[in-house]
């Protein structure tokens, strides 16, 4: 779990130019604060543990490697880790013995809907870096309105019977739309994506030529791995220093040759809560104009046309590494 703690949550967004500085936010921070809304709401320690152990089989530069892999919208081809970081580890093995849970139990957190839920309904996952995210990376909440969020929250029955996290109060919900909908959009803009790809990019450069392996993904700190990208053969280290340096992002309709060119679309992050407020009961989209249009101006946000930076960079194919181990 340590090892996460050396993982951003901002998917190697702070490592250039292109985004403002902001405190270091890890992937363990958001890990135990999973962790602790699902305890929080439920009091149960599989469910708890679950959401602790969710992102421990996460690599480097977290979501980039999806994008590695060739999954940039769904962004879970790295997942399938977590059984065996959890196996081969003796001391989470012998503390769930000694509390008789055993790795199914904790080892996908799939499994409980308060803990994870599909899109675009509210689970602790989301619930924790849409506050996470909005406090520390991108600053958009306060905490006196997080803190009113946060304990408007109960456990409701969804559509299909299913437990789901969602709000007491109509208005409050609308107070949380309202602010975390100015959030996403920044996990689809150009120079979110064209980072992430550029990360890509360079993980698989580096794994084509022998200077990172697979494994080192899933073992070394990011900083561990900067430090590979600043000593590897010259090309590499100069566009990844360039990379570094950089602070504009552009677009254009077609192809660039010379320049850093991609188009790659991304997962469209959002979330439609539950509310129910004595006899009114829904998801927020179909209860209230004012968060319909939330929503609807960042769905309506295209993700298309070719994004680049302004300095060229073609990736390194020896082999094709844009599979699952």
């Amino acid at each position: 779990m340590k090892r996460i703690g050396n993982i951003s949550m901002d998917c190697g967004c702070d490592y250039t130019n292109l985004f403002p500085k902001h405190p270091w936010h890890s992937n363990l921070d958001h890990s135990v604060g999973v962790a602790l809304i699902i305890w929080n709401f439920t009091h149960d320690k599989k469910q708890t543990l679950a959401g602790l152990f969710h992102d421990i089989a996460t690599p480097v530069f977290k979501h980039c490697i999806d994008f590695m892999n060739g999954d940039t919208e769904n962004q879970e081809s790295t997942e399938e880790r977590t059984s065996e970081i959890i196996m081969n580890s003796n001391t989470i093995m012998a503390l769930l013995n000694r509390d008789g849970i055993l790795l199914e139990d904790v080892n996908d957190y799939k499994l409980y809907p308060i803990a994870d839920n599909d899109s675009p309904r509210l689970s602790a996952d989301r619930f924790e870096y849409n506050f996470g995210c909005g406090f520390i990376i991108h600053p958009i909440w306060n905490l006196s309105d997080l803190k009113e969020c946060y304990n408007d929250v109960q456990i409701l029955k969804n559509e299909d019977g299913i437990d789901e996290l969602g709000f007491r109060h109509l208005e409050v919900a609308e107070k949380y739309i309202a602010v975390i909908s100015k959030l996403w959009p920044w996990w689809i803009n150009d120079e979110d994506r064209t980072s992430m790809q550029f990360f890509a990019d360079m993980c698989a450069s580096m794994n084509n030529l022998g200077y990172l392996s697979i494994e080192d993904l899933y073992n070394l700190s990011e900083s561990e791995v900067i430090e590979r990208f600043r000593i590897c053969d010259y090309y590499l280290s100069d566009c990844f220093k360039k990379f570094e340096n950089t602070s504009e992002c552009f677009r254009s309709e077609e192809m660039v040759s010379d320049k850093y060119c991609v188009n790659i679309k991304g997962k469209r992050r959002f979330i439609n809560p539950l509310v129910h407020e004595g006899d009114l009961y829904g998801r927020v989209y179909d209860l209230s104009l004012k968060a319909k249009a939330d929503i609807d101006e960042y769905m309506n946000i295209p993700i298309d046309g070719y994004t680049y930076l302004d300095f060229d960079f073609k990736p390194i194919y020896k082999s094709k590494v844009y599979t699952k181990k």
